[in-house]
């Protein structure tokens, strides 16, 4: 499939690119033992701390929050009477049972016009303004990144019976976390054809790179951890406790 872009150049000349985020909460969290995003992080639960991260990048339009399908109507009515959701998030819609299914409902909440969708796991609540804006940024120039970070590890490719096959170089591996951000209009290629053709992925980037298209990856460090474990928690608090450090004076 070939996707011309001459118009997403246009807008981007002459206006900036305008971003809407999907933040997706859907998930079990079963390897948690459920409620990861109802979880106290340095004082503030997992989803608002990853929702204030976005509502405070200057680049995000617009938030839409993906909830689990189970429970919708009551997690959503709680939230909006709570009054804490931030004034970017505009829409909450219900999830699928993938992840993949999930981003796919978000993505049709979002703002038909917006020019960049960033898609991010809620999970990941130590993302900051400044990392989500140097993906956006990428996003705008190379038209799909991801937020990643380089491997200080050694890393060995097994042969499938758990002996080493070879030594891969790190210099060339990396993680891929969130956000991903991409041209509203590669993604829903990308995204639609996944979905027509049932290809499952298990992230955003799979999705563009299986009809071809480079995805920059932005190097965040290693900060952006996913809370996927109870004792996740307390890495994620010396981590705020060492951002809290650095900003002290001296």
């Amino acid at each position: 499939m070939k996707i011309v872009f001459n118009n997403f150049d246009r807008i981007l000349n002459v206006k900036r690119a305008t971003c809407s985020a999907v933040i997706l909460a859907a998930g079990s969290a079963s390897r948690f033992g459920g409620g990861k995003v109802d979880a106290l992080v340095g004082g503030m639960t997992v989803l608002e701390r990853t929702l204030t991260a976005f509502d405070s990048c200057p680049l995000i339009d617009e938030i839409v929050l993906v909830l689990p399908a189970d429970g919708f109507r009551e997690r959503k009515a709680a939230l909006t009477s709570s009054g804490t959701l931030p004034a970017k998030v505009k829409r909450l819609v219900p999830g699928k049972s993938t992840r993949q299914g999930s981003a796919l409902s978000g993505l049709e909440a979002c703002n038909p016009k917006a020019d960049l969708i960033a898609l991010h796991d809620a999970a990941r609540c130590l993302i900051t303004p400044e990392m989500i804006e140097s993906v956006c940024r990428a996003a705008v120039k190379y038209r799909a990144a991801a937020a990643a970070s380089r491997v200080v590890d050694t890393v060995k490719y097994s042969d499938g019976h758990d002996f080493i096959d070879h030594t891969i170089d790190r210099d060339r591996v990396w993680l891929v976390s969130t956000p991903q951000v991409f041209s509203a209009n590669l993604y829903r290629a990308c995204a639609y054809t996944a979905r027509d053709e049932e290809f499952e992925a298990t992230d955003d980037c799979m999705l563009a790179e299986r009809l071809g298209f480079k995805v920059k990856l932005v190097d965040v460090g290693a900060d952006n951890i996913k809370i996927t474990y109870p004792e996740d928690i307390i890495r994620a608090e010396e981590i705020l406790r060492r951002r809290k450090e650095r900003e002290l004076p001296r």
